[in-house]
């Protein structure tokens, strides 16, 4: 690999477009993606910067491993600031952009400013250039996917908004491939705040790899663990995500009805094993894949991709919805409209708690179908109740002064595990950096539940902050290197490491990947500190931690946060909650 590393720099208020470097120094220290993303983020914006002013950036970064070839590695990375939560953000897909961008020369975009009409950008070797989108706009994701196929080529990567980007949704999508989702926190929303409808990216060159021979000896090794490991080489490829259905109902940790109790043997209905029985028409993965988790699914003649769990859960069980049908039609039309599919199933299932508590009124109740069809269709166009909607749960709860039925953590509404019965995924909720993210926050699903890499009880808080704290650790280096999260159950920190030494030529072991994954937390800590969204924050809804499970395998439970929040800390090495001085020149952030 060459350094230093290329970006691209577009002004589209301007016009401008230029070229940039990031040192190789600065590119050991947060390995790309998701931690160079921050980095940057943090050099770029002021505390008092808001999400969707002009100036915010949107910055596109691939990480070392992107395009080299190595196991669900063809990733990239989308920072920005969230409109949803006002948090930093990251968020990142598979897809063919990141390897595209790769091969067309450019390791970043750092993309600012707002253009004066609906555009298109397209990058290529010789930099940037934007075009007007057209009739494009307001365009659903497959029509602008398929003109944009048509016109550059299916080998090209795109990143695409749907109408929901268009008009602001605080949880808008940006959509790649068929229907791939970088979907948490509203990062649609900032690219269609700069009327940017679609990024397309084309390139045909080699992406360097220092040993080749060293490379394929590390890659050898890493598929035979793959296609060893249960999870990665059975399950996944069997019924993809929505294989937990089934097993977090077993656990009693799948939430029903925006959380307000847990499925009790109910799940035969919607389960993954029904899902691939009587609706999966086919398998789709993101380029480079082996694992090829995804669903292609059909309802009345019509195809599309999914639902994942979190897609499944979210529109059906947590809005009392157990038609399979009706999951995947809500799901499918979210992916057209660009829309995250958590978000709008919290928001929609705090709106009919509220509606049935006569706190609000709303014409959407808990298991009527055709409500929810309609409500999503309303959110992405931003009319009538779907403009309220549209501004997401915490905001709708705080208007009719119920913020306590937002099933949400620093404004981000919560995937499809009760924390209850799972007290380190609670606590990762409680302190992950873009709000109440499972994956951000460290996923102790895969130790509290799968087992993976060993099984630690669900019920138990002792220790939870050192596991919580190693895990985010890992993922903030799985998301900066631009892997995928499935990859990390089969290969542990010494494969990546290896794969990065001989993609780069950095001789770098797995706990140095660690200690850059410590610092791209800690740097994540700091600049959110900086917005306001501080220690105060790490909390969790008051029904996680007064109302205990009636029912299911963890009848009984609360959070006990209190109790895991300090040894959380602790272990980071932090003051009340906050990096100090002297961890901040230990990581060498200062």
């Amino acid at each position: 690999m060459s350094f230093p590393w290329r970006a691209l720099n577009i002004d589209l208020s301007t016009g401008r477009i230029r070229s940039s470097e990031v040192p190789e120094s600065r590119a050991r220290l947060f390995l790309g993606g998701r931690g160079l993303g921050a980095r940057i983020l943090g050099d770029l914006t002021a505390p008092e910067m808001e999400p969707l002013c002009p100036d915010t950036p949107l910055i596109v970064a691939t990480g070392p491993l992107t395009g080299a070839g190595v196991p669900s590695g063809d990733r990239f990375s989308l920072s920005t600031l969230s409109p949803l939560t006002g948090t930093v953000l990251d968020t990142n897909s598979g897809g063919r952009l990141g390897r595209s961008l790769k091969r067309a020369g450019w390791d970043l975009l750092i993309i600012r400013g707002s253009a004066q009409n609906p555009s298109i950008l397209r990058v290529d070797s010789d930099g940037a250039k934007l075009l007007p989108a057209g009739e494009l706009w307001g365009q659903g994701v497959s029509k602008v996917l398929g003109e944009l196929e048509g016109a550059y080529g299916k080998g090209c990567g795109f990143a695409v908004i749907g109408p929901a980007g268009e008009r602001v949704v605080r949880y808008a999508s940006i959509m790649t491939e068929r229907m791939r989702a970088m979907g948490r926190g509203g990062a649609g929303a900032v690219m269609g705040s700069k009327n940017l409808k679609a990024i397309v990216a084309m390139g045909n060159g080699e992406v360097p790899v220092h040993d080749r021979g060293r490379l394929k000896t590390v890659l050898e090794e890493s598929n035979r663990w793959l296609r060893a490991h249960p999870v990665t080489s059975k399950a996944l490829p069997a019924l993809g995500t929505p294989m937990m259905v089934n097993i977090c109902t077993r656990a009693g940790i799948f939430p029903m009805a925006n959380f307000r109790r847990v499925a009790v043997g109910e799940s035969k209905a919607y389960s993954g094993e029904k899902l691939a029985r009587e609706f999966t028409v086919g398998r789709s993965g993101c380029t480079g894949c082996y694992i090829r988790c995804g669903r292609i699914t059909e309802v009345d003649g019509v195809k599309g991709e999914g639902p994942e769990y979190e897609s499944l859960w979210a529109l059906g069980p947590n809005l009392d919805i157990c038609d399979l049908k009706t999951i995947i039609r809500a799901s499918h039309l979210c992916n057209e409209l660009g829309l995250d599919t958590i978000s709008t199933g919290g928001t929609l299932s705090c709106a009919m708690e509220l509606g049935s508590l006569g706190i609000r009124r709303s014409s959407l109740t808990f298991g009527d179908p055709e409500s929810v069809l309609k409500a999503i269709g309303l959110i992405a166009a931003r009319e009538g109740e779907g403009d309220e909607l549209a501004e997401g749960s915490r905001i709708l709860s705080r208007k009719a002064g119920a913020e306590e039925y937002s099933m949400q953590v620093k404004g981000l509404e919560l995937p499809g595990y009760d924390p209850r019965g799972v007290q380190g995924q609670g606590l990762a909720y409680a302190t992950s950096s873009r709000g109440g993210c499972h994956l951000r926050g460290g996923y102790l699903i895969a130790r509290e539940i799968l087992g993976i890499p060993k099984k630690i009880s669900g019920r138990e808080v002792l220790g939870k902050g050192g596991h919580v704290a190693r895990a985010q650790d890992f993922g903030a280096v799985a998301d900066s290197l631009s892997s995928c999260r499935f990859a990390t159950f089969a290969l542990a920190q010494e494969y990546w490491s290896r794969m990065v030494s001989a993609v780069t030529g950095w001789e770098i072991s797995g706990e140095d990947l660690m200690l850059a994954g410590e610092r791209i937390i800690n740097l994540e800590r700091i600049l959110n500190v900086e917005r306001g969204v501080g220690p105060e924050l790490d909390s969790l809804p008051r029904r996680f931690l007064s109302e205990p499970l009636k029912e299911g395998a963890c009848a009984g439970e609360v959070v006990r946060l209190d109790e895991m929040l300090d040894e959380y800390y602790a272990r980071r090495g932090w003051t009340d909650g906050i990096p100090d001085r002297e961890k901040i020149e230990e990581l060498g952030l200062a």
